[in-house]
Formats: structure tokens, sequence, C-alpha cells
């Protein structure tokens, strides 16, 4: 991997000129058509660029994206929001909703059918969201890249739980390699090297391990050799810094000594902006320094070659199918014209072979609005939607432990992702979070209104006060396993529309028990290892909020992850899948869906990377796909 050189990536500019930018994508002769300008169809669209392929990318956001003074207002925005929430850096668009983890309560009949993207009726709802600008959910992505597991790949067969890949670990693992070059992660091999997750002989990560954040350190002297006993083993734990896609220290030995050079900022002549990673807390939702991977990286290599081309403010509103042989004949677009009108063109974009990579909410509202479950053979379309289930935990430790240093999070416990007990229960892993209990609590500004309006703090001992009680707080984020159900979906509904009338996608996902199992021995080794450390444990669950989940009499609040996947899921037979282990849709031969929709299962690790990897092994096939399609045709004389 190179450093960029000081060209501008090629992009249609979009307000005033949309007019231009939809005819030339309207009229242009592309090899493939990707839906999606984030990590997956980024990384596709900058696969296929290299080898030699026309390719068109239709974008729902606005396409300032890769300008650094739009990143900026990015950040200005973020600094200025009353709720930092997920979304909080990114204007409002109307005509490319997305949602915010603020507006999670269950939509009734007499609720304002406006006021939410994503609808949800259960009385449980998940807060879980995805961001749709250029770039999409790695814009606010925490930049964990942990590999699944080998025994994820069979939960099935190992454990009678779940679904088996038609894909192994080591199919796989030549792709991960090449997923942690694109995003530049930072880890040591010695250290990741568990729970049967093995390296070639001589691989090193392309850049050192962050270090362990002073919090770290603090809970690893209390953790470090507990032994927990489930379902009959022994298991003892400790604190392992996680993989980060972020640029740190590269390691002279990547590549079998050539080193590894970070990429840099997302405008090619903006590489001043990449920088190493400076230790804020707030990865989610916004990199200051651009330190911390996300897809207009990948976009900006794929855009200087010439022959990928953007077209952004364009909303992909139907799949069309020729009702004869089943083949994609054209992506429907809406064009809107800004962020303050919803007037838009319409036009067809056409191609010889047509890539979903709208993540896995939107892939699956787009092929259901196209009426694409009619012509699906197993009837899978928007089932088995999964999300980690997040269970916190927090408490209050006796003495300042250097709170709100470091990114969000730097090292965690993982031992329990994998084992026998997961025939039982869900595993999980664990993370140190280093922003306080911010995700939990609302903190610092709720430690702070507590100060001030109940404890009529002011002046020197209000710093005091505050600086004490933030520097010792603890939040474990307890990332547990949710399994493919078939009634865990995303649908669509008439009654529910978009400013350019297009339906916006329903969920419904219940928490099973399974997971509820998983949570309840979370919740149980959150308190011996607050007793460890001498912590006061400040936990509190709330059965009035969509969050709550009942189990065993006891309630829980479970909190999304924007880890969504499942559903379209791969497999083996079209029968008990919708894409193959290619991601190659089984039931229309130029269609491939790619993204975290394909995961049969998510485990316990953080999706992006295996999206990566899966999005890399897919290019290669979808390059073969079409040079067999472009092939001149022999005609033999009889």
């Amino acid at each position: 991997m190179t450093p960029y050189d000081h060209t501008d990536p090629v992009i249609f500019p979009a307000g005033a000129a949309t007019e231009t930018s939809a005819a030339e994508a309207a009229q242009g002769e592309w090899d493939a058509v990707v839906v999606g300008g984030g990590m997956a169809g980024s990384i596709i669209a900058e696969q296929l660029g290299r080898a030699g392929h026309r390719v068109l990318i239709l974008e729902a956001g606005p396409g300032k994206d890769l300008d650094l003074a739009e990143y900026e207002s990015y950040l200005s925005r973020f600094y200025g929001a009353t709720v930092k929430d997920n979304q909080s850096p990114y204007p409002f668009n109307p005509n490319a909703r997305m949602p915010r983890s603020t507006d999670t309560m269950p939509v009734r009949p007499d609720t304002p059918r406006d006021d939410f993207y994503l609808v949800q009726e259960d009385e449980y709802c998940s807060d879980t969201t995805f961001t749709r600008v250029l770039g999409g959910t790695s814009m606010h992505w925490e930049g964990k890249a942990l590999r699944m597991l080998p025994e994820d790949f069979d939960l099935r067969t190992k454990y009678g739980q779940g679904l088996n890949w038609p894909l192994s670990y080591d199919d796989l693992e030549p792709y991960y390699r090449q997923a942690e070059a694109e995003l530049g992660v930072s880890a040591e091999v010695e250290e990741q090297s568990y729970l049967g997750m093995h390296f070639p002989e001589g691989y090193v990560f392309p850049m050192h391990r962050m270090p362990p954040s002073y919090l770290d350190q603090t809970v690893a002297r209390g953790v470090d050799g507990m032994r927990v006993s489930l379902a009959d083993d022994e298991y003892t734990l400790r604190v392992r810094t996680f993989p980060q896609a972020r640029n740190g220290v590269p390691n002279p030995a990547y590549d079998g000594g050539k080193g590894f050079v970070p990429v840099g900022a997302v405008s090619t002549n903006q590489v001043e902006e990449g920088e190493r990673c400076q230790g804020n807390t707030n990865c989610v939702p916004i990199c200051p320094v651009q330190a911390k991977y996300h897809a207009g990286k990948t976009l900006t290599k794929a855009l200087r070659r010439g022959n990928v081309k953007i077209v952004t403010q364009a909303v992909a509103s139907k799949v069309e199918i020729d009702e004869h042989d089943r083949r994609v004949t054209g992506i429907t677009v809406k064009n809107y014209h800004s962020l303050e009108s919803n007037s838009y063109e319409t036009y067809t974009v056409k191609g010889t072979v047509y890539i979903l990579c709208a993540h896995a909410i939107e892939n699956a509202r787009l092929m259901l609005a196209s009426d694409m479950q009619r012509m699906s053979r197993s009837r899978l379309i928007g089932c088995n939607l999964m999300d980690h289930a997040y269970l916190l935990s927090w408490g209050l430790l006796p003495k300042p432990a250097g709170t709100m240093r470091g990114t969000s999070c730097t090292s965690g416990i993982t031992d329990l992702r994998g084992g026998r007990f997961r025939g039982t229960q869900a595993g999980f892993g664990v993370d140190i979070h280093n922003d306080g209990w911010g995700w939990a609590t609302g903190s610092p500004y709720t430690d702070l209104v507590e100060l001030v309006d109940q404890r009529g703090l002011h002046g020197p001992e209000l710093r005091r006060t505050l600086g004490n009680q933030i520097s010792r707080q603890l939040l474990l984020a307890f990332m547990i396993d949710l399994l493919p159900e078939r009634s865990n979906r995303v649908t669509v509904d008439e009654r529910y529309k978009d400013a350019l009338g297009n339906l916006k996608p329903v969920v419904s996902l219940k928490i099973p028990s399974y997971t509820m199992r998983g949570a309840a021995f979370a919740r149980k080794l959150a308190t011996e290892i607050f007793e460890r450390l001498g912590a006061e444990d400040r936990t509190v669950y709330h059965r009035d909020r969509p969050s709550a989940v009942e189990h065993d009499g006891q309630w829980y609040n479970i909190v999304g992850g924007n880890h969504l996947a499942g559903t379209h899921i791969m497999g083996t037979d079209p029968a008990n899948s919708v894409v193959d282990h290619t991601q190659h849709s089984w039931d229309h031969d130029n269609l491939y869906l790619v993204g975290p929709g394909s995961l049969p299962s998510i485990g316990t690790s953080n999706i992006s990377l295996t999206m990566a990897a899966l999005a890399i092994r897919s290019a290669g096939h979808i390059a073969t796909y079409l040079r067999a399609a472009k092939a001149p045709v022999t005609v033999h004389s009889s």
C-alpha cells in the first residue's frame, strides 16, 4: 500500500450540477453499478476499478464528504450539538433519512409517522443506528476490527445453535489479511491468538497495537488471572487490547520487512489530516484527525483511477427485474436536488452487473420495495436480522483511573467469546470503555446536572468533585451474540414512506432467551469484577424503557450495537439462503448483495472486518463474472 498522490478525485457534483451528472449516470455504459458508498461499496468499487472495469456508485448522501472543509463542518456540528449521539455530526437530510438513537420508541397508530425513519412497532425497541452519508456507518464506527472465531463458522455443527456458514475460517483467513491491510489494523498476533484464531507463520499486523490505557491497566490488575466456571469448564480471564482500524505505529516487519505506510485523510490533497491516533475519546461519532479508518479512504483510491465514478444525492428506489429471465435490468434512482427540497428527478441506471452495498437494513428495504421477495425461492429477504445485544454495567472505582483518556475502547476481556457453554447460552466479549458512563447515563452532562442542581456545588469545589468523579468511572459493555431467527426481520409497509415517497424500513427485533442467558451471566460477572476492583456498582436498569427485557424475573436494558446483519444470509442452497458463498444472488444471475446482510451469524466480533474481508473476496468473483460477460462470443461454423 502506498501513500496517496496529490490528484483530486473524480466526483460528479451535486446540487446545481445534478442534471449533468444524472445524464452521464443514466446514459453511461457501466460494467458494474454499486449501490452505496460505504465500506463494502467502496471496497468493491476500488477492486473492480483496479481490474479495469467501469464502475458507477450510487450514493444517497450529499457529495461534499470527500472535501476536508465538509469533514471539518461535521466536527463543528458535533462539538456544538446538545445531544451528541451517533448522527450528531451530520446534517438532517429528509431525503435520505437515517435512524437516531434518540428517536427510539414504539410507533403506534397515533404516532406522527414522519417522526421516525426506522419504524418499530414492538414493545422492545432497539436504539441501533446506521448512517446514510458518503462513507456510510464507517463514519461513526468505533474502529474495533476483530476477526470472527473459527467456531463461529460452524456453530450449528459444533454446538447445535444458529446456522453454519458456507465458508470456514481458513477460507476467509487470506481475505482477513487483505482487509487488515486496507483498514490499517493495529494489533499484535501474539495477543490475538486465542480460542482457535490462527495466522500464517511470520504474519504481523500492519501496525503495532494501540497501547492499553491507564484505565485498562487498572482493570487488568484486578481481572488478570480471574477464574470463571461456565458449563463445567474453567476459563482464565485477562485483559487484551483490541485490534483497531486506526493509525498507530507502523510495524517495520509487515509484508516481509517492507513495512506499512498508513493512509492519510479522505482527500488526496489533504494527507496531513490522516494523522496518528491522538487518543480522543469521541471516536464515536467522528474522529477529529481522521486517524480512524473510514470508507472515504478507500473510495478516494477508487475515484483516482478515472474508471470509477460516483453520483451523489441519488437514492436507489427500485431494482428493475425482467420477469422472464429474472435478470436485473437497471436501478431506478430518485436524484434529489438539495437537502432543503424534496424535488427530484427519476432515471434508471444500467450496467452488466449490479451490486447492492447499502448495508443490512437498506439492502433488504430496497429489495422488498422492489417486490423481490415474490421471486425469492427461500423467501428469506429481510429475515434473520441480527445485531449485538449490549448489556451495560457501570461502577465507580475507589481511585482516579484516567477515565476520558485514550480512544473510546482500547482493551477488553475476550476469553468468553467461545466455548462449550455456547450450546446453552450466548458468548460475549467485554469492552472496557475509556469514555466513562456516557453511553449508559449521559455522563459527563448528567454528572454536572447532579452536582450543580441537586448538590448545589460551584466554583473550585465543583471542579474538583466533577474531575474526581468522572476520572473514576468504569463502564463495562458486554457485547452478546444474537443468533439468526426468521421472525427478527425487516419489512416494508405502505403506511410508512419518506419524503421522496420511498418505503421506510419496518423492523421487528426480539431478544431470545439464548441471548438473555448470556446477559444474565454477564451481569453476574460484572458484579464480581467490580468487587475485585473495589468499585461501587452504580448499575440501574429501568423496566419502563423501550430497551427493557425481562428474563427469569429480572429486568435488563439491552441496547443496540449498530452491528446490523443477516437480512440476506449466505448459504449452500437457494432454499435456505438468499446468496451463495460469493454473495451472488441465487435468484438473479447478475445481482450481488454485498455487506453484513450476508452474514449467517455475527458471533462476538464487530462485523466490519468480516464485512470487508467478504467484500474483497466477492470482488474477485464479480471481476471473473464480468470478464466472462464481456468475452466475445465465438461462433463455430458447421
